[in-house]
């Protein structure tokens, strides 16, 4: 008999699984499914799924389409009924969650039109007694054989262990969430509709899924935090048949993952060594060369000084590797020992490539680094991978076309032309419903809006206008918030641009936090490109960075390229985040963060400053940090 314990998840109170890849957890959800459906049909003669409309279940239902294709499964005798809707909203608008479910997975397997029981939200009268019946019909059928959760539907903070299926009111955070599914926060709908807690707890399996570092703090809330009905994803620890699945980055917040060296034993890779000593730093407000032998036994790292100790010794290793991240030079200096740098001397100048996903994301993540890599005379290039069309408010469309027809006036265009277009456009948006995607011409205008504070942000930044590339990927061009999956066209768009400059820097934004999932889309459409053209021969002296985006940057023990910028690079920075003036004041998709992205951005940069200064480093007023990607 086995007596051993696994410390390591000692802090855990629910059974959690951590893939490197979603597909894998998608393809093992679906196979689940899969053999639920033929077990159920089989022994009851239904099945019944609760299903959400997430994009973490994107993959699992692309999965059980494909399952249904090879003639694996099928869905004529499964009964399916929706988690939640925002209410009230018609099923085909594009926010509609019936309208996700039905264009991932409705439209491609073969439902009984009669078996689709997802909550209509169409309903004004009477709207308390179709939610009873709503539980009704669920305990009709013998309650939920599998949920599928990544969160607790839009129960909100407070929300009673034995609630059931209701309306309810949104708080503001909610509304603010999915202010970018409806262009604007002020046409989310303050109701919704949603199973209640009991609902949820009464099913017979769950599946619980989570991608991306945004979701880091709630699923540490849900695996290791006390049960709290402020935090309702918690009651998920009271059911007894529960999977949770994640990527790497969600779990970024757990103990065995944050600080596994209070778990159990710990590989002491060079890595955990920093992440360990910047943490024992940041608990004791130590910096590192004044950590003890002590320090580190007293919080848990014995193992730690017994093989690569005394602190005396160790506190200096440390102290050097996060001293040598520091570079003024992110091009590299020419003439200098490069030896202890990040970035190598020469070739200077390099050829350089800076993707931005928006068309500010830049100068917003690494601005004050973009000024210095122009200053120092590198043929810069800033690739826009988007348009950012769907960003701009509806008031600048007008603002712009009305400067254009001012300006007919004043240099003798086609003065009836630019009317009739500043008509049409008016009339268009003005008989626009909140939450319609704009029709193409309109989307248009605000490319161009967007193209135009670039090239001035450029221009700020001494780049030449030949050097500033629009690339437009397909897969944004949707029109809408709902981007199409990258694509072979996505990919070639890039490669074709890195083999007509043929870099020997790239920049790309490694942010897969970013709250709309863009900024993880070009990251890979930039990392497949490279990988497709590694045999060639500029490719072997070629280095990719990758930055962090406005909402998070990478933790110091990770970092290997950190350029200080002075306040006078500071303000730089700010004044060309302030050409992006449709971006300025209040952005369109601020996300959960109300401050503006150059109030994000010097915050930030000022912190991981702060950070620096704190280990022991130099006194700096702000700092961007770099992590180079390792094929």
């Amino acid at each position: 008999m086995d007596f051993t314990v696994d410390f390591t998840r000692r802090y855990e109170k629910l059974p959690v699984s951590i893939f490197k890849d979603a597909e894998d957890a998608a393809r093992l959800v679906s196979d689940k499914i899969v053999l639920t459906i033929r077990d159920k049909v089989h022994s009851d003669g239904k099945c019944v799924l609760g299903l959400s409309a997430s994009s973490a279940f994107i993959q699992v239902y692309e999965e059980l389409v494909n399952a249904h294709k090879a003639g694996l499964v099928s869905f004529k005798d499964v009964i399916v009924y929706s988690v939640d809707e925002y209410y009230p909203l018609d099923r085909n608008e594009l926010q509609s969650h019936y309208r996700f479910l039905k264009e991932y997975l409705f439209d491609f397997v073969d439902f009984q039109p009669e078996n689709i029981r997802c909550l209509d939200s169409t309903k004004r009268e009477n709207i308390h007694q179709y939610c009873e019946e709503y539980e009704r019909e669920i305990r009709k059928h013998g309650g939920l054989d599998i949920l599928l959760l990544s969160n607790m539907g839009f129960n909100e903070p407070g929300s009673h262990y034995n609630s059931r299926t209701r309306v309810i009111t949104m708080n503001h955070n909610t509304r603010v969430g999915a202010a970018s599914d409806f262009f604007g926060v002020e046409y989310v709908p303050y109701h919704a509709l949603t199973m209640g807690i009991d609902t949820i707890l009464s099913a017979k399996k769950i599946f619980f899924m989570a991608w991306g570092e945004g979701k880091a703090s709630t699923i540490a809330k849900l695996i290791e935090g006390p049960v709290s009905e402020q935090i309702p994803i918690t009651y998920l620890q009271k059911h007894e048949n529960i999977e949770v699945l994640i990527d790497e980055a969600a779990s970024a917040e757990l103990t065995r993952i944050k600080t596994p060296w209070m778990t159990g034993t710990c590989e002491w890779t060079d890595y955990m060594i920093r992440k360990a000593a910047f943490w024992l730093c940041r608990k004791l407000d130590k910096p590192i060369l004044k950590l003890t032998d002590r320090d580190y036994n007293d919080n848990g790292m014995s193992d730690l000084l017994t093989k690569h100790g005394p602190a005396s010794v160790l506190n200096i290793k440390i102290f050097n590797e996060l001293q040598h991240t520091i570079t003024g030079w992110p091009g590299g200096k020419p003439n200098a020992d490069d030896s202890t740098r990040p970035e190598r001397a020469f070739p200077f100048p390099k050829r350089v490539i800076v993707f931005s996903p928006h068309p500010d994301d830049d100068v917003i993540s690494m601005g004050g680094t973009v000024a210095r890599l122009s200053s120092h005379g590198h043929e810069l290039h800033v690739a826009y991978q988007t348009s950012g069309n769907i960003a701009v408010f509806d008031h600048d469309v007008i603002r712009y076309l009305d400067f254009m027809r001012e300006n007919a006036k004043i240099y003798g265009g086609d003065v009836a032309q630019a009317e009739e277009v500043y008509r049409r456009v008016e009339k268009i948006l003005g008989d626009k419903h909140p939450g319609e995607a704009d029709p193409q011409d309109v989307r248009e205008v605000k490319a161009a809006i967007r193209r135009g504070e670039a090239k001035s942000a450029c221009r700020y930044l001494n780049i030449p206008e030949e050097r500033v590339h629009f690339l437009n990927l397909p897969f944004y061009e949707t029109g809408g918030v709902k981007k199409n999956p990258l694509g072979k066209a996505d990919v070639q768009i890039v490669k074709d641009l890195l083999q007509s400059v043929k870099p020997h820097q790239i920049y790309v934004a490694g942010d897969l936090s970013d709250p709309h999932g863009t900024h993880r889309v070009c990251f890979l459409s930039v990392i497949r490109a490279v990988k497709e053209l590694k045999k060639e021969e500029w490719m072997k002296d070629c280095r990719v960075w990758m930055y962090r985006g406005a909402w998070q940057e990478w933790d110091v023990a990770e970092a290997e390229m950190a350029v200080p910028l002075s306040p006078e690079e500071v303000a730089i920075k700010r004044e060309a985040i302030f050409r992006h003036q449709s971006q300025k004041d209040r952005p369109l998709f601020p996300g959960s963060d109300a401050r503006e992205f150059w109030q994000r951005a010097e915050e930030r940069n000022h912190a991981t400053a702060v950070t620096y200064d704190k280990l022991g480093m130099a006194e700096y007023q702000a700092i961007e940090l770099f992590v180079r990607f390792k094929f």
